[in-house]
């Protein structure tokens, strides 16, 4: 890190009306992920996990990029194997805990998401894209296939595009990211922030146990067969009719009246 880049905030956080705003501020960098930004995130990510009056996250990038990937002059300046895991599991680590926050995670992708980039919005839970921007797991390009990024990206995508953009490291546009399932939407690059606006507001609005309870489920069970994950699902929404909350809304929506 330079001395310019030391002066400032690695990670940008903003709150407003229930959202979290995080902002990846290396734009300079193309908001290459480095140990200290990682170890930023993960931090805010742990804070806003406890923070009740978070309802949903955002996560973009500042300057021309969303992110480009792990910061490869950090990587090739610290050659010893143990710095190497230690970054790796640091990523992996922002990564699960991008699942399992109870908060909605929006990633708001503009310019490029590539290598870790694209694997961070393959970790959130929602991704909204601008019509110009590229996504690509282009480590193979350098002789080093995308590990981990695999990891979330197959768990978006399938299998058989996966592994062809790791193995050619070619980009993919944003309309082919939404056909494939990587992103939810795809906007005008000047309708991104509205966009994505909408769609936190959407979610700020319903209740929060709900959501919570519901994300946790649905990661659960997507890896669990068929008749487990059925058991799960079912006991989910056996307990969630003993809530008093659900009970309020359902009551309000068959009374025709709106649900506090």
């Amino acid at each position: 890190m330079d001395k310019a880049e030391a002066m400032e905030a690695l990670l940008l956080r903003e709150d407003r009306d229930g959202v979290a705003m995080l902002t990846l501020n290396r734009p300079l960098q193309f908001n290459a992920l480095s140990a200290d930004l990682l170890a930023q995130l993960l931090s805010a990510i742990e804070a806003i996990g406890a923070d009740p009056s978070v309802r949903v996250v955002v996560i973009g990038g500042a300057g021309r990029a969303f992110c480009a990937g792990h910061d490869l002059r950090e990587m090739r300046g610290n050659p010893d194997l143990e710095f190497q895991r230690s970054l790796f599991r640091l990523c992996s680590r922002v990564m699960r805990a991008l699942v399992e926050l109870p908060q909605p995670v929006i990633a708001r992708v503009h310019g490029i998401a590539t290598a870790a980039g694209c694997q961070l919005v393959a970790s959130s839970d929602l991704a909204i894209a601008a019509d110009d921007a590229r996504f690509a797991v282009s480590g193979i390009n350098l002789g080093l296939f995308c590990g981990t990024p695999s990891v979330a990206l197959a768990r978006n995508v399938p299998r058989k595009k996966a592994f062809e953009m790791l193995v050619t490291g070619d980009f993919i546009d944003a309309p082919t990211a939404l056909a494939q399932g990587l992103v939810n939407r795809i906007v005008p690059a000047a309708e991104l922030d509205a966009a994505v606006e909408a769609m936190a507001r959407s979610i700020a609005a319903k209740s929060p146990a709900a959501i919570a309870g519901g994300k946790r489920l649905f990661y659960r069970q997507v890896e669990m067969g068929l008749e487990a994950a059925y058991q799960l699902a079912s006991e989910s929404m056996a307990c969630s009719m003993m809530d008093e909350a659900t009970l309020q809304g359902i009551d309000a929506f068959v009374n025709r009246r709106s649900a506090k």
